[in-house]
């Protein structure tokens, strides 16, 4: 071979080797900063948006996957709200998505978490597995839905003194945008309410909410300058459904709001149906008040003409009346 030939050949396989390199840097080069984007998008969700005052951080920030996956991990999640005095603190983090599809990431986190609020309000939980996956856009999360096993919650405040405990097999999330809107829907199988440090008063109910909040759909894309606070906000509740099986079911829907203490008011309509079953349940949970009971029993047949009844419920700043005059209970602060 001619000496010209060979040094032609050689050209071409360096240039041919350079453009391999040149590839493989600019493709790398793309997957950290795609890597990058992936970690902001998901502490997104997670409420961070600096402009609000909402930080969160990714402890020990590793990411994996390289080539053909993006995997941000982290060995711990905080994200603190200083203008709303909200913290919240989560286990390990896993997050991942294809290098051909970085808009969809399914991502992992462990427990325990703890949520605190500076209006005395401590949520604590715990589960057995937490996956979620979720939709991004060009600025932020469109969609986000989450599947938990085994959720145990306890929820105080210090303002009121109350503790709840709440537990459930299975708990599902799911988030959308809807215009300026934020569509919620929430679905706990088998789930359980409890005073802190009593036994069980219900048996296990299968609960659905399906709620929508005005002009809160930034919430998903960071671009709510609120953040994670519901102080100043209003909704409308399509249903709350509680089923205790054996057609004791209990539904309440309508609009509310939120004052700027965290106060909630609305009004309400609430229904029951198979209302000696109800008052069967709850007479045996409450043998004390097995009297006032059967008399509110009597009265929402009476009302309802039959086993089911409806009942007008009216919320004024966290008190909660029925029909609007007769005080039953308090709802404390968000």
């Amino acid at each position: 071979m001619a000496a010209s030939s060979r040094s032609g050949t050689s050209r071409k396989l360096w240039f041919l080797a350079s453009a391999v390199v040149l590839v493989i840097a600019l493709y790398t080069a793309g997957w950290f900063y795609a890597a990058s984007a992936l970690r902001e998008r998901t502490l997104l969700l997670l409420g961070s948006q600096a402009d609000a005052g909402i930080s969160a951080n990714c402890e020990n920030a590793e990411y994996r996957g390289y080539p053909f996956r993006i995997g941000l991990f982290c060995s711990k999640v905080d994200v603190d709200d200083t203008v709303n005095g909200i913290s919240a603190s989560f286990g390990p983090l896993r997050s991942a998505a294809q290098v051909y599809n970085p808009g969809h990431i399914v991502w992992e986190l462990d427990a325990p978490s703890e949520v605190r609020t500076g209006h005395g309000l401590s949520i604590a939980s715990t589960w057995e597995s937490l996956q979620s996956s979720l939709v991004t856009k060009l600025k932020g999360v469109e969609r986000a839905s989450m599947v938990i096993q085994k959720p145990k919650t306890t929820i105080q405040s210090s303002a009121s003194g109350q503790a709840f405990d709440i537990a459930a097999d299975q708990s599902e999330i799911h988030l959308r945008q809807n215009g300026a809107d934020l569509d919620a829907a929430i679905q706990l199988q088998n789930a359980t309410t409890t005073a802190k440090g009593l036994p069980q008063l219900l048996p296990a109910t299968n609960t659905s909410i399906d709620v929508t909040l005005k002009d809160r759909a930034g919430v998903l894309d960071g671009s709510d300058r609120n953040g994670l606070a519901l102080h100043g906000s209003e909704g409308d509740l399509r249903e709350f459904k509680a089923d205790l099986g054996q057609g004791q079911v209990l539904t309440l829907s309508g609009p509310f709001s939120f004052d700027d203490r965290g106060r909630m008011s609305g009004k309400m309509k609430l229904r029951i149906e198979d209302i000696p079953a109800w008052q069967d349940s709850l007479s045996r949970a409450f043998p004390g008040l097995e009297s006032t009971i059967g008399t509110a029993a009597n009265m929402l047949q009476a009302l309802g003409g039959g086993e089911k009844a409806s009942l007008d419920i009216t919320i004024r700043r966290g008190k909660v009346f029925a029909g609007g005059l007769i005080p039953i209970g308090e709802i404390p602060p968000i």
